[in-house]
C-alpha cells in the first residue's frame, strides 16, 4: 500500500523576506505607539488628577474607591484659595520675578557668551570649564553664603534681589547654550563687517544679535519656566508679602478646620493656576524651543 504525502507549495524566498520585514515593521510600529501612549498616560495622569481635584467637592476627594470624575463641578476651591492667600499679589510677584530674572540672565549670558566664543584672552578656557562645573553644584550648597551676602547687601525681601539671585543661578547653563550658537556663526561675516568699517558694538547689534535671536528667545522661555516654578530661593529670600511668589503661597495654604491636614482642594486650584502660564508657553513656543535647542546642539 502506497501513501502519498501532500506537500504545501512554498512561497518564494523574496516573498517570505518581504512578509517577515513587513511583520517586523508592523510590530515595531505597534510597540512604538504603545510605548508613547503609556508615556503620555504617565505624564498626563497627575495633571488630570490635579485638575479634577480642583473642581471636585471637598467631601469626594478622599472617598474609597476614589472618584475619577466629580459628581458636580464646583469652583469653590478657587474662591477659597483666593481668600486664603493674596493671590493677585503673588501672581504679580511671580510674573515680575520670572520675567526679570529671565531677561537679565539672557542679556548677561549673551554678552559673556560672545566674549567666550569670539575673544581669546588668558584664562578663557578656565572660565568656561568653571561654568560647566558650576552646573553640577547643588543649589543647597550655596544657599547659606548667598543669603549672608544678600542680607549684607540689603537685597533680601526685594524684587531686584530675587531677580539678581535667580538670574545668577541660571547664567552657567544659558552661557553654555549661547556659546554653541555663536560658534556656529561664520567668523567671515564679522570680518566682512569690520572691513566695511563697523565697530565691535555695531557688529554685535546688527550682525550677531539678529542671527542668535531665536536662541535668545528660546533661553528666555526656558529660564522663565524655571523661574516660575522655583520654590527654594523665593521661600528663603522672600519673607514679606510684597515679594512672595505663587510657589511660596502654595506652601502657606492651610485648612482652617484642621491643624494637621493640608487643603488639597485649594492646593490643587493654585497648582492649576500655576500650570496654565507654563502650558501656554509650551504650546505656543514649543517649535522654537525644540528648534533652538536642536540647532545649538549641532556643531
Amino acid at each position: 500500500m502506497t501513501t502519498q504525502t501532500a506537500t504545501r507549495p512554498q512561497l518564494p524566498l523574496v516573498v517570505q523576506t518581504r512578509r517577515s520585514k513587513w511583520l517586523g515593521q508592523y510590530v515595531q510600529t505597534v510597540l512604538m505607539y504603545l510605548s508613547f501612549a503609556i508615556f503620555v498616560f504617565i505624564v498626563c495622569a497627575p495633571f488630570y488628577f490635579i485638575l479634577v481635584s480642583s473642581v471636585m467637592p471637598k467631601d469626594e476627594l478622599f472617598e474609597v474607591p476614589p472618584n475619577y470624575w466629580p459628581s458636580e463641578v464646583t469652583f469653590e476651591s478657587y474662591s477659597q484659595m483666593a481668600e486664603g492667600v493674596p493671590f493677585v499679589a503673588y501672581f504679580r510677584n511671580s510674573l515680575v520675578f520670572a520675567t526679570g530674572s529671565s531677561a537679565l540672565s539672557v542679556i548677561a549670558a549673551g554678552m559673556a557668551a560672545y566674549a567666550l566664543a569670539r575673544i581669546r584672552f588668558p584664562g578663557s578656557n578656565v572660565i568656561y570649564i568653571a561654568l560647566i562645573l558650576s552646573v553640577a553644584l547643588p543649589q543647597i550648597a550655596v544657599l547659606v553664603p548667598m543669603f549672608q551676602t544678600f542680607q549684607a547687601a540689603r537685597l533680601v525681601n526685594t524684587h531686584h534681589g530675587l531677580i539678581i539671585m535667580m538670574s545668577s543661578l541660571m547664567l552657567p547653563f544659558t552661557i553654555m547654550t549661547l556659546v554653541s550658537f555663536i560658534k556656529q556663526i561664520p567668523a567671515e561675516i564679522e570680518e566682512a563687517a569690520y572691513i566695511d568699517g563697523a565697530n565691535t558694538l555695531q557688529i554685535i547689534l546688527r550682525v550677531v544679535l539678529p542671527l542668535i535671536r531665536p536662541a535668545l528667545f528660546t533661553m528666555f522661555l526656558i529660564n522663565f519656566i524655571i523661574s516660575w516654578n522655583e520654590l527654594l530661593y523665593p521661600l528663603v529670600f522672600a519673607h514679606h508679602e510684597s515679594v512672595k511668589t505663587l510657589s511660596v503661597g502654595l506652601t502657606e495654604l492651610t485648612d482652617p478646620g484642621s491643624t494637621y491636614t493640608k487643603p488639597w482642594d485649594m492646593m490643587s486650584a493654585m497648582s492649576v493656576t500655576m500650570i496654565i502660564p507654563v502650558l501656554l508657553i509650551i504650546l505656543f513656543g514649543q517649535r522654537m524651543i525644540i528648534a533652538g535647542l536642536a540647532r545649538g546642539a549641532v556643531k
